[in-house]
């Protein structure tokens, strides 16, 4: 009994320092169900395995070696190929005397077309082990082209999240995945979440599974040197989202519907006790290093930091969800015109994945503010603002004019319009985001289509 008695004295320990306000105040009980038959009562804690530390690409080799990999794909895209984090990658299958083949079309901003592309590259032969090198784009795809090899007559929307696809869970099991990843932002080495944008609506949505976790992600510092300031800006806006995001999403305990069986149970579970660590530290790393890092590409602490920040909030938000910058951007980046995405080397239009999330942050945690004002003041508090004498209704001003001045210094394009947006596109942005449930479900308040219409036009510009 020593033991149960410890860790029931622990959980009101953690209860009692938690926060008190409606949409958080997470209680742990002994054999009862927190809130009713519909809505959750528990939650579950996954991540890949990682592998953290400078130089440490050089065992990738030897891990295949130990999985027995007799025939490797290695996914990659085509500025990468030219730089030093797959020259490292490479040398080390060479060294071990790895076979592999290289498919390196991945598209920057993944589309269904382009994941079909890899996909199809996939199923041509049989490859027993998936290396991912890059990005979330490009971890994203090899997540994809790793599922359905391993399915090879399942439909493409068959595993895509509703209501755009058929959700349908994965229940076979996929070959290993390794994920090397070359940006601080998206922590896809963590998680069992594939995003891309679905062309024949111009929105953006993905799938999600534990199963596509990889199985080891190889987290090198020393490849982020290689990130151009502005993909590292945008690539650090994306962990301060995820990292906000899941702190303040819905709690777990008031997400409905209760999963009749646990394989139903969604990564994106709402916070929890154990996410919201993850996700706090994540931020107050953020607050310390991202700015070093954009300004200082040879800034080796702040790089590595935001490298491992990026791990942290993936941990978080992996297992937490996100809610409404995620939700609403991904309109953004799949409605975008004629944006030409400085530092980046691609030929098409491009909203980064990062920026598309960020430029609406201000407008949408003043509006969740009221919901658990306590973590929106704490979030301020972390990145900067002093909020001793600040009252819970100006929390949400209080947040948004902190990330206002964060944004400003980090010489973030002046809101939607910079990017190419106008009020006319207002309502197709808001029909882009009507699909993202799976995100925006887990916002603390609740929202209508008016509440997304005014989101986007506050957020036309920032400053």
């Amino acid at each position: 009994m020593a033991g149960r008695d410890r860790i029931v004295h622990l959980l009101r320990q953690l209860e009692r320092t938690a926060c008190r306000c409606p949409a958080h105040s997470h209680t742990f009980h002994q054999g009862k169900l927190p809130i009713g038959p519909h809505t959750d009562y528990a939650f579950e804690m996954a991540s890949s395995n990682i592998r953290y530390g400078a130089g440490v690409s050089v065992e990738v080799g030897m891990d295949l070696q130990n999985l027995g990999a007799q025939n490797v794909c290695l996914m990659t895209d085509r500025t990468l190929t030219r730089l030093p984090p797959v020259q490292a990658v490479l040398e080390s299958l060479v060294r071990n005397r790895v076979r592999f083949q290289v498919f390196d079309d991945v598209r920057v901003e993944p589309s269904d077309s382009s994941f079909k592309e890899a996909i199809s590259f996939a199923k041509k032969d049989s490859f027993d082990v998936f290396v991912a090198v890059g990005g979330g784009s490009v971890i994203d795809t090899c997540k994809a082209a790793n599922l359905y090899s391993c399915h090879p007559d399942a439909d493409f929307l068959d595993f895509v999240n509703a209501p755009i696809g058929k959700g349908r869970p994965v229940t076979r099991t996929l070959k290993p995945l390794i994920a090397v990843p070359t940006t601080a932002g998206t922590g896809s080495e963590t998680t069992g979440v594939a995003i891309f944008d679905y062309e024949p609506l111009k929105a953006k949505t993905g799938i999600a599974s534990r199963a596509l976790r990889p199985t080891l992600g190889i987290v090198d510092p020393l490849h982020t040197l290689s990130m151009p300031e502005r993909v590292a800006a945008n690539s650090g806006f994306d962990v301060l989202c995820h990292a906000l995001e899941s702190y303040t999403a819905l709690p777990y305990s008031q997400r409905a519907p209760c999963p009749t069986n646990p394989i139903n149970r969604p990564a994106y579970q709402g916070s929890n006790p154990i996410s919201d660590v993850w996700s706090r530290h994540a931020l107050s790393v953020v607050s310390k290093y991202m700015k070093r890092a954009v300004r200082d590409s040879e800034d080796l602490e702040a790089r590595s930091s935001m490298h491992l920040a990026s791990v942290f909030a993936g941990i978080g938000f992996g297992n937490a969800g996100v809610h409404l910058c995620h939700g609403m951007s991904y309109p953004i980046a799949g409605n975008v015109k004629t944006h030409t995405a400085r530092g980046y080397s691609v030929e098409h239009p491009l909203v980064p994945h990062g920026l598309s999330v960020v430029l609406t942050a201000p407008a949408v945690f003043s509006f969740t503010a009221p919901m658990c004002p306590e973590r929106h003041l704490e979030a301020a508090e972390i990145l900067g603002a002093d909020v001793r004498q600040v009252k819970r209704a100006d929390a949400g001003a209080v947040l948004a004019d902190t990330l206002r001045r964060f944004l400003f210094d980090l010489q973030v394009e002046d809101g939607l319009g910079a990017v190419g947006y106008h009020k006319d596109d207002i309502p197709a942005l808001v029909k882009g985001t009507l699909p993202q449930e799976r995100v925006t479900k887990l916002s603390p308040r609740a929202h209508t289509e008016e509440d997304l219409s005014r989101l986007f036009e506050t957020s036309m510009k920032l400053y």
